[in-house]
């Protein structure tokens, strides 16, 4: 290592430890070890320009360990990716800086994924892989590699205990993603103390299991071993890659390097100094960095800018050549291509009869793999249930690519992380399961919202119209979880229409991921459906005059509460009934459409919903009540168990009857 390359390294450290010592709180432990393989990865290996970090065809970096965010922030400040400034690191974790504890994508140019649970980088950075072997399948013609990259994760121990590591990671090496580089920061330090008190197994072991290639480097400051390891992955296309880097935790703090205590709190001011004399800085002054070192980042920052402009070149050559294959690259990538099937007759064409929201919503899809290109997607083993398979558009493997039909097995964490890493490149993905199981994808749907991307959830048996397979199959709080999760759509259709209307919101959202809950059993179609099912909430059955009572409801329980209506009405009672498919869209309409659809004079109101009831107070009010489930289900045909549960014309009829009385 010159010396150059040492005080390189050491910039990194330095700026890292005083960003964390400056904010008084964050993780100095990974950046200190981790800053030599970061910095030979950055300098001489990863293709990317900081002077246009979105460039398409650049190599991916994730940090999956997101709590060392200072390693990302001092290293795009030294590239000058971003124009991230010296003021900036200065305000790290602080209100509204461009250096927030942990990585958000969207927030600061060069952070590819929003980081932090551990584990959920390596998933985020398969589906990365993924995208480029699927991309590259279908673009790429001989000569012309418009599609070419790689994409590296770093985590450390904690990441490799998790137990999506080795969901994505299997499929990684079934898929034999060459161009998928992991690099395992191994200090054998966790939070808690050494690694030894609760994980022993051994990692290579595992990932020599799953079908990588293993490579080891001794000594983590070792920058051509590290080099040489890279260069040796990247020589391997047929499998993903494992390179093992053994580092010292808080490397370079003789107090500190080695020990738990380096890893989530600041070093400390006398600590800091320690450090600097140790690494042989030339001042203790906070977030100094000399300028033979800035100078030697902005050379190799200059150097990057080659590849972007030959790749331009490139592709200028291809699209000439290829005038059709260009034509389907802007259509894959155009965000707003979806938005014509709102005047398509046929996208919302369906037949007059009884169907299961899931099997419309298989129909949706056969629509939209035509309409939308960059449309992807999959199920974890679910496909045949869930409706999620495209026809005749091939299964994406080891041996074709360029199949779009995704085959997750039993990995519905990881499906959800890959799922963010496809939107992450552009493509418009879906994932699918049973509704119940929407609890196995949380955190990553829930990083979905925060880095607002596109995903779908395709959840089908959404309550306990599931039947036989009883409580553990049957959803009840999951409705009220997501609806309780900021930016997610999540709409429960009633009949064909409002399915495709779900279809439509989530094929043309920009900012938000859907969820779609489907029934399993089959619903008849409404007369009184309409595309007025994209606002959320809408009239679907209303009488003559100002309603007395108004009914809601979402789902197979829409037609209940239409037949309730029916029964009230024989009475004489003027009642309304409320398609809401989607809660959080209804409350993005204007309050003069909110008040169209429930005027605040009606307090005569009730909920009808075959899942919990926690939420619909928010429309019933003080005076109305709510039709819902209050504990879990059972093991029963669905045609008995919602007679059992409630869910009749007959009972809803008597519930408003009752709130009417009142």
């Amino acid at each position: 290592m010159n010396n150059i390359d040492q005080k390189s390294v050491n910039a990194i450290r330095v700026l890292s430890a005083d960003m964390i010592q400056k904010a008084k709180s964050g993780h100095p432990g990974l950046p200190l070890g981790a800053a030599a393989m970061a910095y030979e990865l950055w300098a001489h290996h990863l293709n990317f320009n900081p002077a246009d970090p979105t460039w398409p065809n650049r190599d991916r970096f994730i940090l999956s360990g997101g709590h060392g965010s200072a390693l990302l922030y001092s290293l795009l400040h030294l590239f000058g990716c971003g124009n991230l400034s010296l003021d900036d690191l200065k305000q790290f974790r602080q209100l509204g800086s461009l250096t927030p504890g942990h990585p958000e994508y969207g927030h600061t140019a060069g952070v590819e994924a929003t980081t932090g649970p551990l584990g959920a980088g390596m998933g985020m950075a398969v589906g990365m892989a993924m995208a480029e072997a699927h991309l590259a399948a279908r673009f790429n013609k001989e000569g012309y590699p418009v599609v070419d990259h790689y994409t590296y994760v770093l985590g450390g121990d904690g990441c490799m205990m998790e137990g999506i590591s080795s969901e994505v990671m299997s499929l990684a090496g079934t898929l034999k993603l060459g161009k998928l580089i992991v690099f395992y920061d191994s200090n054998c330090i966790s939070i808690e103390g050494s690694t030894d008190i609760a994980f022993t197994e051994n990692v290579q072991k595992r990932f020599e299991g799953f079908g990588f290639q293993l490579l080891d480097v001794a000594d983590g400051n070792d920058l051509a071993a590290i080099g040489a390891a890279i260069e040796e992955a990247k020589a391997d296309t047929t499998r993903p890659t494992l390179i093992t880097v053994h580092t010292q935790i808080g490397y370079g703090c003789p107090e500190k390097q080695g020990k738990a205590s380096a890893h989530g709190e600041p070093l400390g001011d006398d600590n800091i100094i320690a450090m600097k004399d140790f690494l042989g800085w030339e001042s203790h002054e906070p977030f100094f960095v000399p300028q033979d070192v800035y100078d030697n980042y902005k050379a190799l920052a200059a150097a990057k800018a080659a590849p972007e402009q030959a790749w331009e070149k490139l592709f200028a050559e291809w699209e000439k050549a290829y005038p059709e294959l260009a034509a389907q690259w802007q259509q894959v990538f155009d965000k707003d291509i979806a938005k014509k099937l709102w005047d398509d007759p046929d996208f919302w064409a369906y037949e007059d009869k009884p169907q299961a929201t899931r099997a419309l919503s298989g129909t949706m899809i056969q629509r939209l793999k035509d309409a939308v290109p960059g449309l992807i997607g999959g199920s974890a083993d679910l496909a045949p249930s869930n409706k999620t398979l495209m026809k005749n558009e091939g299964d994406f493997s080891a041996a074709d690519y360029a199949g779009r039909n995704l085959h997750f097995g039993v990995r519905e964490l990881g499906m959800a992380a890959i799922g963010n890493g496809l939107a992450l490149s552009g493509l418009r993905p879906y994932v699918a399961t049973f509704f119940v199981f929407s609890d196995y994808t949380k955190p990553m749907l829930r990083l979905a919202a925060l880095m607002k991307l596109p995903v779908t959830y395709v959840f089908t048996h959404d309550s306990i119209g599931v039947g036989e397979d009883g409580p553990t199959h049957e959803p009840i709080e999951q409705m009220a979880m997501l609806r309780a999760t900021p930016n997610v759509n999540v709409f429960r259709p009633a009949d064909a229409t409002e399915t495709a209307a779900a279809w439509y919101v989530a094929a043309t959202a920009q900012d938000a991921p859907t969820a779609i809950a489907l029934t399993r059993q089959n619903l008849p179609q409404l007369p009184g459906s309409s595309k007025d099912a994209v606002k959320g909430g809408y009239v679907v059955d209303d009488c003559e005059g100002t309603p007395e009572i108004i009914l809601m409801a979402s789902g197979s329980e829409v037609s209940v509460a239409v037949e309730a209506k029916k029964l009230l009405a024989e009475e004489g009672r003027a009642v309304r009934v409320v398609s809401m498919p989607c809660l959080d869209l209804f409350e993005q309409q204007s309050e003069e459409y909110k008040e169209a659809v429930l005027p605040k004079a009606v307090r005569a109101r009730v909920a009808v919903e075959a899942l919990s009831t926690f939420g619909w107070e928010r429309y019933t009010g003080l005076d109305g009540a709510v039709v819902g489930m209050t504990g879990f289900g059972a093991s029963a045909p669905y045609s008995k168990l919602f007679p059992y549960f409630g869910f009749t014309a007959e009972n809803v009829a008597d519930v408003a009857r009752k709130v009417l009385e009142a």
